[in-house]
């Protein structure tokens, strides 16, 4: 028998309306022979509200109080699907992050999955029963309740697929599959039939909403075949596999932007070495992911350096920022929340040049100015202002994508 791991997201539970439209979906894959593992969750706004309740109380709650409450969406949603199964004659069980039990490392609100105990899954598989099991969260090796970080189901989902080595992981969302750029922004973006995991991790770190990066790198690592698709409908979506000579025929597969960074600059750092080591290893020590990275060139024995990290951290940041200023004694911070980050991807740059010279030859024609620059073999980011974030997504897609194949080919 196939075994399938299904993933819900919260628009797709967000109404017991939709949770019995899941129950459905998954009653007639059992009837169709699978065996099938469910990943849920919250109801759509149940994890906003609850981080609500959280910060009603404090700016910065305790980490580990912080994910006692807001894992407990997931909790909710895994036990309504399992009821309107039951309902359905089809027999389920609900399992919690720690009953699996995932085991995860001790980063609260960002944990990373350590391992998997898949014995009780299994078991309950043997017996004939479908397993939901709550995404976003974990335990560690203490007892205590982890999460993982906004858009975590889809890592457990992918994580779980891993360890059950099953034949399939399909992500169900709200929207048909993964597109060439955002379909809110740019009316004719074309949903991209397949791509690989490289273009896919780049696509998920650079805003595209569809998927969490750490879910794809851990497909990636395993080789999991993930299937993206609309839980409102049927038709086939994304695949997202591994990469194949045919895909690097595309110079560029999608544009991606991402409006929640903030970019802090260190003013008037004295340019000696250890300072940047002293600056990141403060901001890595507390669990800071920072983005990009631009030094200015020293001018009379100073230099500015500027990192964009995610808003949710910016504070922190900011913090931590100022009090490395104070003691290697640079001037100051700054701080600006309106920034974008507009990125092109694709395969093919590794093997067509000129990529870069088109990407900011449209900017400039728009009259964008650029205030850093990220690469990679097989994406190009620029930091630009956030009131040009919708203006230089469609550009660049009218630029670059052309037909069903996604991008303009370079002969």
């Amino acid at each position: 028998m196939p075994l399938v791991v299904k993933k819900f997201g919260g628009t797709s539970v967000g109404t017991i309306d939709r949770i019995k439209r899941v129950a459905q979906r998954v009653k007639k894959s059992v009837e169709q022979g699978e065996k099938v593992v469910v990943v849920s969750s919250a109801m759509s706004g149940e994890t906003d509200r609850l981080i609500g309740l959280t910060r009603e109380l404090s700016n910065r709650p305790d980490p580990r109080e912080y994910d006692m409450v807001v894992s407990t969406g997931e909790q909710v949603a895994i036990g309504l699907i399992s009821i309107a199964l039951k309902e359905m004659g089809i027999d389920a069980v609900s399992l919690t992050g720690w009953q699996v039990p995932i085991y995860t490392d001790n980063a609260h609100t960002k944990a990373r999955i350590l391992s998997i105990d898949t014995h009780r899954i299994h078991k309950e598989l043997d017996d004939g029963k479908v397993v939901i099991v709550a995404g976003f969260q974990g335990v560690t090796e203490n007892g205590d309740i982890t999460t993982l970080g906004r858009g975590g189901s889809d890592t457990t989902a992918v994580a779980l697929a891993a360890a059950l080595k099953a034949d399939v992981c399909e992500i169900y969302t709200d929207v048909p599959g993964v597109f060439t750029a955002d379909p809110r922004i740019v009316e004719n973006a074309k949903k991209i039939d397949m791509i690989s995991y490289e273009e896919m991790m780049e696509m998920a770190s650079l805003g595209s909403k569809v998927m969490q990066i750490r879910s794809v790198e851990f497909a990636a690592k395993y080789g999991v075949r993930i299937h993206v698709k609309s839980s409102f409908t049927d038709e086939d979506g994304t695949w997202i596999v591994e990469e194949n000579e045919e895909m690097e025929r595309v110079a560029v597969r999608g544009i991606s932007h991402e409006l929640k960074e903030a970019k802090i600059t260190v003013v008037r750092v004295p340019d000696r070495p250890g300072i940047a080591a002293k600056l990141f290893k403060a901001l890595g020590d507390n669990n800071i992911v920072v983005d990009m990275i631009v030094q200015n060139v020293s001018h009379e024995g100073f230099t500015d350096i500027s990192f964009t990290v995610n808003k949710v951290d910016a504070d922190f940041a900011e913090e931590i920022a100022n009090k490395v200023s104070a003691e290697i004694g640079a001037k100051g911070v700054e701080r600006d929340d309106k920034i974008a980050k507009i990125s092109v991807v694709g395969l093919g740059m590794k093997t067509h040049a000129g990529t870069a010279a088109r990407m900011f030859e449209v900017l400039d024609k728009e009259g964008i100015n650029i205030y850093a620059i990220s690469t990679s073999e097989i994406k190009i980011s620029c930091l630009i202002d956030e009131k040009y974030a919708e203006l230089a997504v469609r550009s660049l897609h009218e630029a670059f994508i052309e037909d069903m194949e996604g991008a303009v080919k370079y002969e």
